[in-house]
C-alpha cells in the first residue's frame, strides 16, 4: 500500500513546475552536447524543486539525448526517491553547492575543452581582461582533484561555492551554479569562451592591455547589483589589479620578447609586437 507521503512526492515530481524544470534540463543537456561541452555520457545537471528535493540527470546517459521521463528526484543527502534510471553519481557534488548556497537554484557540471585545459594545467584564469567575465562570472578558483562523486569532492567544492559561481575541478572539468538551469549553463558558456579567448590571445603578438582596477570596480558594482557574489566587492582598485594578468599568463621578464609569451631565450623583440612590449591599462 502506498504511503500518503509517497503520493504527495509523486504528485510534486509530476507537477507543472517539475515538468518545466525537466524540460529545461533536457534542453540545456542538448546545448551542452551541441557545444561539445560534454562527450559520451559525461556531465550532469541538477535543479532545486522544493526544500530538500532536487531533480537531476541520470547516470550513463548522453546529455544530448535525454527525455524528461529519464530524470530523477533526490533528497538533500543524494538519496534517490523517484526515477526509473539511477541518478548521477556526482549529485553529491551538486548538493554540496546547493546546500551551501541557498540562493543557488541549479548546478551544471561539464567538461568544456578550454576551461578543462586550464583545470588540468592548474592555472586559474587571470582577471581584468574582459568585462563580461567580471560582470557575469567573476573569479574562477580551482578545487583540488578528488575522486568524482566522492564525499571528498563535495568537501573541497562546498567552501568555494558561496563566493564563486564558476569553479574548475582540478584535472576534471567545470561546475557552475545559477538562479536557473539556463543561468548555470550561461556561466559554463562564458567561462569556457573566456578561457578559449585567453588561449588565442596568448598565441598572437600582444600590447599587454588589461582593464584597470578602477574600471573593474565599476564592473563589480554591476555584478553586485545583479545579486551575484564576489569576494572582491570591498577590494580597492589597487588590490583588484595587483596581479598583472599578462604576467600571470607567462608574459613576464622571463619571456623572450617575441610577443608570444614563450621563453625561447632569443632576446629579440618582434617588430610585429604591438606597443613595443609595454604593458598598458585601458
Amino acid at each position: 500500500m502506498e504511503k500518503k507521503s509517497d503520493k504527495k512526492m509523486l504528485a510534486l515530481f509530476n507537477s507543472k513546475e517539475a515538468k518545466q524544470i525537466k524540460e529545461e534540463i533536457c534542453e540545456i543537456g542538448r546545448r551542452l552536447w551541441a557545444r561539445e561541452y560534454v562527450d559520451a555520457n559525461g556531465g550532469n545537471i541538477s535543479c532545486r524543486l522544493a526544500p530538500g528535493l532536487f531533480i537531476c540527470t541520470p547516470t550513463l546517459v548522453s546529455k544530448g539525448f535525454m527525455t524528461p521521463d529519464m530524470l530523477c528526484l533526490v533528497d538533500d543527502k543524494g538519496n534517490q526517491l523517484l526515477g526509473k534510471i539511477k541518478r548521477s553519481s556526482e549529485i553529491t557534488t551538486h548538493l554540496a553547492i546547493l546546500n551551501a548556497v541557498p540562493e543557488a537554484k541549479a548546478v551544471v557540471h561539464a567538461h568544456p575543452v578550454h576551461a578543462t585545459a586550464f583545470a588540468v594545467a592548474g592555472f586559474e584564469p587571470p582577471t581584468c581582461l574582459i568585462p563580461e567575465m567580471e560582470v557575469f562570472v567573476g573569479t574562477v578558483p580551482i578545487a583540488p582533484y578528488r575522486t568524482p562523486g566522492s564525499p571528498q569532492m563535495a568537501d573541497v567544492v562546498a567552501p568555494l561555492a558561496p563566493k564563486h559561481q564558476s569553479i574548475m575541478l582540478g584535472n576534471h572539468g567545470l561546475i557552475c551554479w545559477g538562479k536557473s538551469v539556463e543561468d548555470a549553463y550561461f556561466k559554463v558558456e562564458i567561462t569556457d569562451a573566456y578561457c578559449r579567448t585567453l588561449v588565442v590571445a596568448m598565441s598572437i603578438p600582444t600590447a599587454f592591455t588589461s582593464i584597470s582596477g578602477d574600471e573593474v570596480k565599476k564592473l563589480l558594482e554591476m555584478r553586485k547589483n545583479l545579486g551575484m557574489p564576489d569576494h572582491r566587492f570591498n577590494w580597492s582598485a589597487s588590490q583588484i589589479a595587483a596581479e598583472d594578468p599578462w604576467e600571470a599568463m607567462g608574459f613576464g621578464e622571463s619571456s623572450c620578447g617575441c610577443g608570444c609569451g614563450c621563453s625561447c631565450g632569443s632576446g629579440e623583440k618582434s617588430s610585429k609586437k604591438k606597443g613595443g612590449g609595454k604593458k598598458s591599462k585601458k
